[in-house]
């Protein structure tokens, strides 16, 4: 059960309404995170816009690649929830494509660069070594493209953190576990 309150419609002021209502249209539903967060308007319009602003760094299919590697990495049952509905709803991603994004990884090696170098920023606290950096910018990754790759990130740093510390109520399924095991295990 989510530990933050929801609000009541007529106790969401007037801006609030309007970003939820854009939010609805985009998705056929209002999240419940979405809905929880509309109890702080300036918080609401803080992540939107981010997440708009966001949204035209990099191409979907590898912020969403992101999006479910951070989400792993942080243990977040709602965003990975949300993350795979999404990525498979209006990304076109397949469900192994899916999967390898939690894990870091991705079918497009260029893709799979973003989402390592993602999740390592998120394990190390940002503290990524030069290997990391090597990495990705041999994958084809300029250094502004990864400072985007960074700001994504955090991005959904963010709503992972609020939904962790809320524990939201899913409103969509629940994602299944990856098939694919999170640490590789050496070959015997």
């Amino acid at each position: 059960m989510s530990r933050l309150n929801v609000p009541a419609s007529e106790d969401v002021s007037a801006g609030a309404q309007q970003i939820l209502g854009t939010i609805g249209a985009q998705l056929g539903f209002v999240p419940n995170m979405f809905k929880t967060l509309s109890s702080n308007p300036a918080v609401l319009e803080a992540v939107t816009t981010l997440q708009g602003t966001l949204s035209r760094v990099l191409d979907a299919r590898t912020r969403h690649s992101i999006a479910l590697a951070v989400s792993q990495a942080n243990d977040c049952t709602y965003c990975l929830a949300m993350h795979t509905y999404v990525a498979t709803e209006f990304g076109g991603m397949s469900r192994d494509d899916i999967e390898l994004g939690r894990v870091g990884s991705s079918v497009d090696p260029k893709r799979a660069a973003a989402a390592r170098f993602a999740q390592q920023v998120v394990e190390s606290r940002g503290q990524v070594n030069d290997a990391d950096l090597a990495e990705v910018r041999g994958a084809g990754y300029t250094d502004a493209q990864i400072l985007a790759i960074v700001a994504v990130a955090v991005q959904f740093l963010l709503t992972n953190f609020i939904n962790n510390v809320n524990q939201t109520d899913l409103d969509i399924p629940a994602a299944e576990s990856p098939v694919r095991p999170c640490v590789s295990e050496p070959a015997p």
